[in-house]
Formats: structure tokens, sequence, C-alpha cells
């Protein structure tokens, strides 16, 4: 057994423990505080464990769940960036490209290489897996707004157009995830919510 490559993966287990400090946005369903980014994550690996079969194109679900996990260990050095957050996503990709450069070379380099191509694909969201894992971290923060009546909408002023823009891609996706993304923001319009504009 090869210790420097078990203490290099050790390393690296202890660094994205910082995960846990990362506070997103989004409330959990009791609404009494944010989630943070490993809740977001095993949230949506159990996700991807259940929801594979409402997919257009059937995803690879371990391979899925391997993205979803790993998807936001580069906001422990670039933040977690809020969706409607037009200037914080204008650097987004710079933060996150640099984040990932260091964080995942933390690793032996062949699983760093395997870590980081994982990584560039969710955020490609051009395979299956992807796609599927892409669907799930925005239906995912979609449901847990509407379980705190849109806590976090209201917080940012949010407009219907800006959640069907960010969602839109999902249509092509999944015809059910879709369906309920779309009845959800049109039952929060409704609750005023979600600004119609």
């Amino acid at each position: 057994m090869n210790y420097e490559r078990f203490k290099q993966q050790m390393n690296f287990i202890l660094e994205v423990d910082k995960l846990k400090e990362i506070y997103r946005q989004t409330y959990i369903s009791s609404a009494n505080r944010k989630e943070n980014d490993t809740e977001h994550s095993w949230h949506l690996a159990l996700m991807a464990m259940l929801m594979a079969e409402h997919m257009t194109e059937k995803p690879d679900i371990l391979r899925t769940i391997s993205m979803v996990i790993i998807h936001d260990i580069v906001e422990i050095d670039a933040g977690d960036t809020y969706a409607y957050d037009v200037k914080g996503n204008e650097t987004k990709r710079e933060r996150e490209e640099a984040a990932a450069d260091r964080i995942f070379n933390l690793l032996p380099k062949d699983q760093a290489i395997y870590m980081r191509e994982l990584w560039e694909e969710f955020e490609a969201k051009e395979t299956p897996e992807a796609k599927f894992a892409n669907a799930l971290d925005k239906l995912q923060p979609l449901m847990l707004n509407d379980a705190t009546n849109g806590k976090a909408w209201l917080e940012h002023d949010v407009c219907k157009s800006q959640i069907l823009n960010r969602n839109k891609s999902i249509e092509e996706a999944s015809e059910n995830i879709w369906k309920y993304i779309t009845e959800t923001i049109d039952a929060n319009v409704n609750k005023n919510n979600i600004k119609d504009c």
C-alpha cells in the first residue's frame, strides 16, 4: 500500500470537511436556518437515487451521485454564488476554476484528474448524467423555497421570469420535473412569494 497516496487522500477528505461551513441562500424545510453545501449535496445524491426514471435520457445513477457529491466542493474557496446574483455570477467561473485547481490537486494525480473531469462534466451540462445532476441542483432549492413559503425568494426579491429562465434547460431533460417546477412557480406567484415579472 502506498502510504503517501493515503495521506494525500486523507488531506483532501479533511479539506473538504470545510464544505459543512459554506451556507447557501436556501433555507432548510423548517425555515429556521439556511442549509449548508454538504446538506445540499447529500439531498441531491438521495434525489438521484430515486428520480432517474423521470429523465428523458437515462443517466448512470452512480456517476450522477458522484457528480452531485463533488459539484460544490469549489465553493470552499469560491463561496456560494446565489443563483440570481447577476454581479456575483460574472466572476463565478473564474473563482471556481481557481478553487478546482487548488482543491482537486490535493489528491493523487489520477484522482485529481478524475474529480476535475467530473466537475467539468457537471459544469458543461451535456451528458445525461450532467443534465440530471443539474436538474436536481435546480429542483432541490425550488422545492425548499416552496416548503418555506418562498423565504429566500422574498428576501432576494426574485421574479417569475428569473426562475423560469434559470430552469428552462430542464424542460427537455424531464417532462415531470418541468411540470413540477412550473406548477410550483405558479402557486408561489399566486401566494405572492414570487413577483410576477
